[in-house]
């Protein structure tokens, strides 16, 4: 598997180009954990997982792949570009909280990063003020 990083991720300008930058390839249901997930979700209720979050949504200015005014309303996934392994959380290797493998990205980013749908599939749209609730526009 190829290891993917930030400072490469943001050679990229388009959010099209850094979408087709961290596909997985994955299909549908592909297990990372499976029977362990405990490990995985133990991992991510930890304080140096959420001080890593934190620092990442801060340098992304809360943007979807980080592209400036992009930004995510709702819910903010951070995203690890190399995906990590339970060896990975054992260990405690560099990968789970480096900077150079996390990104900020919205959750239906995060679905088309994973999930083999073509980028033609879910048109992104910036969000806007009130629009989900339009009788408030001004």
């Amino acid at each position: 598997m190829m290891k993917k990083t930030y400072t490469e991720l943001m050679k990229l300008e388009s959010w099209t180009e850094r979408l087709e930058y961290l596909k997985t390839k994955q299909a549908v249901g592909f297990q990372t954990f499976g029977p362990d997930r405990y490990f995985n979700q133990r991992f991510y209720d930890s304080t140096e997982w959420r001080r890593a979050r934190d620092y990442v949504i801060v340098r992304d200015n809360g943007c979807d792949l980080a592209v400036p005014g992009l930004h995510i309303y709702g819910g903010i996934i951070v995203h690890h570009l190399t995906p990590i392994t339970l060896n990975d959380i054992k260990e405690s290797t560099d990968a789970l909280f480096n900077p150079e493998n996390l990104i900020c990205v919205s959750h239906n980013t995060h679905n088309l990063i994973h999930y083999q749908m073509k980028t033609n599939e879910l048109e992104y749209k910036p969000r806007e003020p009130f629009d989900t609730c339009p009788w408030r526009r001004q």
